[in-house]
């Protein structure tokens, strides 16, 4: 397979899994809409650092160790089905008490900075810590590397396609998500934001746990 059909069969493949609406997507859309542009972007560029370190892990080999070890496996799955069932919870709570939803960076936001860093944490923590990542880049990243190229030089290049659909994708959330803001400044449409948002967080997280 010559390297540019490669790339493009992968970045398609990547892409029809970007468009595919799911945790990102809701964190992403969620953080916008409440016209925190910043976050949202630390939110997006937290997504692709854990998946370039997955990538890159996957180049060298490492992530195959994690898929081989059933305990390692499990550990990090339900460490990161924890930890959507209680950002998703804490929504719901916050709502149910009728108070806006705490955020890792409230305090900068309330004083008028939207930070990238909460955001960072928050999408490199949900990216990181969801093992398929890692299974999805050990079962089909191999498959799209033309035989005789350098595995780990190929298996960045590839992941830096993936790196780039997501921001493309992620910029169009993001646009679409201020047409929201003005709506949004309404109590009962934040709470409503937030029970979908954290509906689809811990679903995710429940689904993660359970399954194999």
């Amino acid at each position: 397979m010559a390297i540019s059909t490669a790339l493009w069969s992968f970045a398609l493949v990547v892409g029809l899994l970007t468009l595919t609406p799911g945790l990102d997507t809701a964190l992403i859309l969620r953080t916008s809409a409440l016209g925190r542009r910043k976050k949202a972007w630390g939110v997006v560029l937290g997504i692709q650092t854990g998946t370039l370190l997955w990538g890159a892990l996957t180049s060298l080999g490492v992530t195959a160790l994690l898929t081989a070890s059933h305990v390692a496996y499990t550990a990090l799955r339900w460490a990161g089905a924890a930890y959507l069932v209680w950002m998703g919870a804490r929504m719901l709570w916050a709502t149910l008490k009728g108070q806006p939803t705490p955020d890792a960076d409230e305090v900068a936001v309330l004083s008028g900075v939207d930070s990238m860093g909460g955001g960072w944490r928050q999408g490199a923590l949900t990216n990181l810590l969801n093992p398929k990542m890692g299974a999805f880049y050990v079962a089909v990243l191999p498959q799209f590397i033309p035989p005789g190229t350098n595995h780990f030089s190929m298996g960045l290049l590839f992941t830096a396609v993936h790196i780039a659909v997501g921001l493309v994708w992620s910029t169009v959330l993001i646009g679409c998500a201020r047409l929201l803001h003005g709506w949004l400044r309404k109590p009962q449409a934040r709470r409503l934001l937030d029970r979908l948002t954290g509906t689809v967080i811990a679903a995710f997280g429940i689904r993660l746990a359970f399954s194999n």
